[in-house]
């Protein structure tokens, strides 16, 4: 018995997994969530579907990422665009206290009025 058919899946269900296994962003374990297939199925299905040098190209490129594992990955980490010892940016109290009611304070007092243009 094939597995589209152990886990009762359609043609497009398999194109969709198929899709969500391909990408590096999607957990082996979101797709068991949504499809009810473990990783070993997912990899079965996989190398039956996939040309073989799709599917070494897949295997070497999954195998031991963090990211296809949601045990091994960390939210902060995979949605960080600050490099590595990066400081996250905060606003400083000077800019936060500069804001204030006077008009001649304001860095766009210059800026022609949307009105006369």
């Amino acid at each position: 018995m094939s597995i589209s058919e152990t886990y009762n899946l359609s043609d497009e269900d398999v194109a969709r997994l198929i899709g969500m296994a391909w990408a590096d962003d999607v957990p082996f374990e979101a797709i068991e969530a949504q499809y009810g297939v473990p990783e070993d199925d997912v990899v079965t299905l996989m190398r039956r579907r996939l040309k073989r040098s799709s599917w070494k190209l897949w295997r070497q490129r999954v195998s031991g990422r963090p990211t296809k594992h949601a045990t091994r990955s960390r939210l902060s980490e995979s949605t960080s665009r600050r490099p590595p010892g990066g400081r996250p940016i905060t606003l400083s109290d000077e800019l936060l206290d500069a804001s204030s009611d006077d008009p001649s304070d304001d860095p766009w007092s210059d800026w022609p009025d949307d009105r006369t243009l």
